[in-house]
């Protein structure tokens, strides 16, 4: 159960990419002062916990309601997420997380940024609802949902002391040491869509892939 919660946590971890998104909050956080900083933060991780807890339960029901296989969304949603590894591993941006050039200036002029696009879609965006789903076994084992949740817990922790000490991580971290760790968080993430490919693949096709 440990080791499958470590792998939550750095599946969770590479998705979400709390360090690498600090930039992006200090630019939309731009003449905050530290405390209207924190308490954006504090809002957008309040949310992202609601939305991820929210298809951590009622997920697969919203799916079978629409007639989605999860083993198709894995496979989706493993193919979503190399998309963001391999943006990750060139050191470039992914547009399905992050914002683009319109939306961002469009966010400055917002009074409150924590729910959009803090919230949605950079922190509880389409890649980490994807791993969440693909994450949560079919049974719903108690022991697999209760890990599941600790994992989004301590991600999120993780995330909120990011954006939190943002300006002290910007001040030690140069653009070197950036693109460093977004590379590494894209090699890891691309082993996890790998992983959730061949899941899928196995669950579809079982007669092919014992």
């Amino acid at each position: 159960m440990i080791s499958f919660m470590i792998h939550v946590v750095v599946s969770l971890f590479a998705v979400s990419n709390p360090i690498g998104n600090v930039p992006l909050f200090i630019t939309l956080t731009e003449g905050y002062t530290d405390k209207e900083r924190s308490q954006t933060a504090k809002k957008a991780i309040v949310v992202s916990f609601i939305i991820l807890f929210a298809f951590l339960l009622a997920g697969r029901l919203i799916f079978k309601l629409f007639g989605i296989d999860i083993h198709a969304l894995r496979i989706a949603g493993g193919i979503f997420i190399f998309g963001i590894a391999y943006n990750l591993l060139n050191a470039k941006e992914s547009h399905v997380q992050n914002l683009h050039s319109d939306e961002n200036e469009e966010s400055k002029e917002k009074a409150d940024i924590s729910v959009t696009p803090l919230a949605i879609p950079i922190i509880a965006g389409p890649g980490t609802i994807a791993t969440v789903m693909s994450l949560t076994p079919g049974s719903k084992v108690a022991l697999h949902m209760f890990a599941i949740l600790i994992g989004i817990v301590i991600v999120l922790a993780m995330t909120y002391y990011a954006f939190h000490y943002s300006s002290h991580i910007m001040e030690k971290l140069g653009k070197t040491e950036m693109n460093v760790i977004t590379r590494l968080m894209g090699l890891i993430l691309a082993v996890v869509a790998v992983e959730m490919i061949g899941a899928g693949l196995k669950g579809m096709f079982p007669m092919f892939i014992s």
